[in-house]
């Protein structure tokens, strides 16, 4: 038996289960509906589940203690990289808990994701922070759903928030050199020559300890990164990510003097120096905060005079001066860059497309005919 009926401004719905093996009468009750055809609506699709067989008794369990235990269970089995489950549990905590966390499970809808979805966008979110909002939550909601605590995903009636290519920023030659020689006194110098020079993401270069520096070959070997603002450090997402990148007689020269610079430092310092055998450390040996090399960076940029570019966008600038004026092979250039394949190089630069054809034909055309 069931039916709707009004209780004072709004209306609820009421089910009468049957008796469960032990003879109690079981009762479904839902309240809170502002209208008749709502109330109606809802107890249709509860008797629909019901008779599929899908229903699943809602939980007062909250959306926030949800998630901290999605991602418990996805660290027990190492599912995700440790920086892949910091920067999950980092979205948690400072965006997605503070807007939906107080929500019971069973509760939360496709309107409440949408509205996080839209105010993340109006806060000026990046699109890539967005969509992993999404991502992040349609994969939870879908464990849910594999574990019987929810009977559909809402999330999968929502669109997946699309990413806009924007165009690329990056610095040219002369901008290079002009920043290169403000920085060069920094005792931070080689964080940014490295990030210039080898196309070394932050938190690689951040991890990079002075036992992956080979001076006889000339080689860095990329193996592992720092996890963001932390002194923790783990192994690189893919298996193209670990590589080894040939690095000029200048930055072995540059390297070995950041080095005699950091031994100084060390015998000098008190009893307070960690020893981590980092290439590029805080004056107490231990790792950088991320923020604080994005402030020296801003800082070096204005005193350079060149245009503003997001610390990332170093590595921009390496792999379009490689491939814009050393016309380096893009297969080259990917193992350089640590990417699993060269289609990912050549979508990510190909506003440079143009100029390297028309080399390329310049090239040829010098070839054949000479000039």
């Amino acid at each position: 038996m069931a039916h709707v009926r009004k209780e004072g401004k709004t209306w609820y719905y009421y089910i009468d289960l049957g008796r469960d093996q032990n003879g109690k009468r079981m009762i479904k009750k839902k309240r809170g509906f502002k209208s008749e055809k709502e109330a109606k609506k809802a107890l249709i699709e509860i008797m629909y589940e019901m008779d599929k067989g899908t229903y699943v008794e809602p939980s007062a369990l909250l959306f926030r203690d949800f998630l901290n235990q999605w991602l418990d269970q996805k660290e027990k089995i190492k599912k995700l990289k440790s920086t892949s489950l910091f920067q999950l549990r980092t979205l948690t905590r400072t965006h997605i808990s503070p807007a939906l966390g107080h929500i019971k499970l069973s509760d939360l809808n496709q309107l409440h994701i949408q509205l996080f979805l839209n105010e993340s966008i109006d806060k000026g979110l990046s699109d890539v922070t967005v969509q992993r909002f999404y991502t992040m939550i349609n994969d939870a909601l879908k464990y849910a759903v594999k574990f019987g605590l929810l009977s559909k995903n809402v999330c999968e009636f929502i669109e997946r928030p699309s990413i806009e290519k924007k165009q690329m920023n990056f610095w040219n030659v002369d901008e290079v050199k002009k920043f290169l020689n403000v920085a060069k006194d920094e005792r931070h110098y080689i964080v940014f020559h490295l990030a210039l020079t080898t196309g070394m993401r932050q938190s690689e270069i951040l991890g990079l300890t002075w036992d992956n520096v080979d001076f006889k070959k000339g080689l860095i070997y990329v193996r592992q990164q720092l996890i963001r603002n932390t002194r923790k450090f783990s192994t690189l997402k893919t298996k193209a990510s670990n590589r080894n990148i040939a690095i000029s007689e200048e930055t072995i020269a540059i390297l070995k003097s950041h080095k005699k610079r950091i031994a100084k430092e060390r015998l000098m310092s008190d009893s307070n120096y960690t020893e981590m055998n980092l290439v590029c450390p805080t004056s107490n040996g231990t790792p950088y905060l991320t923020g604080n090399i994005t402030k020296i960076f801003k800082r070096l940029i204005k005193k350079a005079g060149v245009k503003e570019i997001r610390f990332h966008d170093c590595r921009h600038t390496f792999a379009s001066l490689l491939l814009q004026h050393q016309n380096t092979n893009p297969k080259i250039v990917a193992e350089i860059l640590g990417h699993s394949n060269v289609r990912t190089t050549l979508d990510t630069y190909s506003h440079l497309s143009p100029n390297m054809q028309q080399e390329t034909v310049k090239q040829f055309g010098n070839m054949l005919f000479g000039n």
